[in-house]
């Protein structure tokens, strides 16, 4: 996907290296944008899969709803059609469902009767709900927000009752959020449980001035602040009820410059007055202040690289298992490795490139990371007429 915008832009450097980074994951012959970006110098980098291709779109669609100059060739509306009609006859995960309403309501857009049909089906059968993991309810949650501003009935009220069920199953005293409503997965919560969880809380919160879910939201926000790590990394995986971190990895780089600054704007708002650092020092980790001393960029083709990993952990999460089953055993927490053990997981996903334009697609007030020489230096001059 080549930008045929040549008039000058109110976009930041960052926000341009996002969008040409995008053009490369784009998948003319499918309207969509890719699943991977292989980084390791493959002929044919870009891999799809096409639930996951689907899913991502709406993501960087969602994205997009927050740029101020968005390239004209990226017709906005024939993608989302194009691809929510997709998730009725695609094996798609149910937070993607969330994701669409989402993505529909910020972008002012309608959702397709027969999705949203299958929406209310997912939705109206509160038997389904106990199957949710954290990532569905907070997608879903957060999409039902969305629409409730557009159009309270019935939004409204299945927010509240969502908002409740999250409350009653999914919240801990810890601060944080556990991943499921029962089983042995239960305890243990990943940085994306605590993140989308997190949002939905402020999002029913902000909607309802409903005082009570800004504090489970803020709770959270500070468990998290609290245990990142010296670098400004997000850890990975907690035991929730004691709030112990029992594996540090992966570290996802979309957590760093995406997903936590998407909380964290939240958080501040509502008077966390760590978040604003928090989201410094987490962001600089991409740019070269982690422990491998290293950027996580790829300027020549203005993507982002998927995360530092365990070395020998590509492809296995079994040594994670059995660092989760040491750790709860031993009541001790996991830290940092050697640097030495580390290696880089050389993928970009085009959804993290959404979740940059979300965190930061409308912000000024980071010059030190949006205008930064990296995204800058890597853009050609003409963008800048």
């Amino acid at each position: 996907m080549k930008s045929k915008s040549d008039s000058p832009s109110t976009n930041s450097p960052l926000v341009y290296y996002t969008l040409l980074g995008l053009e490369k994951c784009w998948l003319p012959q499918h309207g969509r944008w890719s699943h991977i970006y292989h980084l390791d110098g493959r002929d044919q980098p870009n891999e799809s899969v096409p639930h996951s291709d689907v899913f991502y779109t709406l993501n960087v669609l969602l994205g997009l709803a927050r740029v101020k100059d968005v390239p004209r060739n990226i017709d906005i509306r024939e993608i989302f059609e194009r691809n929510v009609a997709l998730l009725v006859t695609l094996p798609v995960t149910n937070y993607a469902f969330g994701m669409a309403l989402w993505a529909a309501a910020e972008l002012r857009l309608e959702m397709p009767g027969n999705v949203l049909d299958a929406v209310k089906n997912l939705l109206f059968n509160k038997n389904n709900w106990l199957e949710f993991r954290a990532q569905d309810l907070g997608m879903l949650l957060t999409g039902v927000v969305a629409q409730a501003k557009l159009e309270s009935r019935p939004w409204l009220q299945l927010a509240t009752e969502l908002y409740e069920f999250l409350k009653e199953h999914f919240y801990c005293r810890s601060g944080l959020f556990f991943d499921v409503v029962s089983g042995l997965r239960r305890s243990f919560g990943s940085f994306a449980t605590q993140t989308y969880l997190t949002l939905a809380c402020y999002a029913y919160g902000e909607l309802a001035n409903d005082e009570h879910a800004i504090a489970i939201a803020n709770s959270c926000s500070n468990a998290l602040i609290a245990r990142q790590g010296p670098n400004g990394e997000w850890p990975w995986y907690y035991e929730v009820p004691s709030g112990l971190i029992v594996d540090f990895y992966e570290i996802y780089s979309v957590h760093q410059f995406g997903m936590a600054p998407a909380f964290l704007e939240r958080a501040e708002l509502h008077g966390i007055k760590d978040a604003r650092d928090a989201l410094i020092k987490g962001f600089e980790w991409v740019l070269g202040k982690n422990q491998l001393g290293r950027s996580m960029l790829v300027p020549d083709l203005s993507l982002t690289i998927r995360s530092q990993v365990r070395r020998g952990e590509l492809h296995t999460k079994q040594w994670r298992a059995l660092r989760t089953i040491r750790a709860v055993l031993l009541h001790q927490g996991t830290g940092l490795a050697d640097p030495n053990h580390l290696q880089l997981r050389l993928e970009c996903r085009s959804y993290e490139l959404g979740w940059i334009l979300w965190s930061f697609g409308q912000r000024a007030d980071f010059p030190q990371l949006t205008a930064h020489r990296l995204f800058a230096d890597a853009i050609p001059k003409s963008r800048f007429k």
